[in-house]
């Protein structure tokens, strides 16, 4: 846990030095997995939370980079299901007018479950949103990101699954 927040202050202090624009970011998560074969029990989604950090580089009046890390509770409903990560998503974005941007990346997150729980340690996924600029500072977005890898050990009896979420979020710049 220790080097975990020594490796978010060191982002942060990054991005505050470099970025023309950081922030905090937290949202709403409806989560839920993807299983190959289908799975033969009940599969409720979960409803979770995200809380990150991010900073955003204008690469020129249109486009923005925006990397984050942000801590997110996924997973399904059931207990044995839950999987909670910390994330960082690249994302580029697509200024549309004053207010309104769209934006797409990778994302990798890595579990914070103990080992050997049935979990990989790292999951890819690929994510996209949109963002609203409510005043200067204050934002909103939705977000919808799809797993690209299995996020179980290759030996679950479960078979494969991957992590699907939509995120509901407001933030604020500085």
């Amino acid at each position: 846990m220790k080097k975990i927040l020594l490796f978010l202050a060191l982002v942060i202090t990054t991005s505050y030095s470099f970025s023309q624009s950081y922030g905090v970011r937290a949202g709403l998560n409806v989560s839920n997995l993807d299983f190959d074969p289908d799975a033969t029990f009940e599969n409720k989604h979960r409803n979770g939370f995200a809380i990150g950090f991010f900073a955003e580089y204008d690469l020129s009046s249109s486009i923005a980079l925006a990397p984050e890390i942000q801590y997110s509770a996924e997973g399904a409903k059931d207990r044995d299901l839950r999987v909670d990560y910390i994330q960082a998503p690249i994302l580029v974005k697509f200024k549309i007018g004053n207010r309104l941007s769209i934006g797409a990346g990778p994302m990798v997150g890595v579990k914070i479950h103990e080992f050997n729980d049935g979990y990989k340690n790292f999951g890819f996924s690929g994510i996209g949103g949109l963002e609203f600029m409510i005043t200067d500072e204050i934002f909103i977005d939705a977000r919808y990101s799809y797993g690209l890898s299995n996020i179980l050990d290759d030996n679950n009896p479960m078979g494969e699954a991957t992590n699907t979420n939509i995120q509901f979020g407001i933030g604020i710049k500085i």
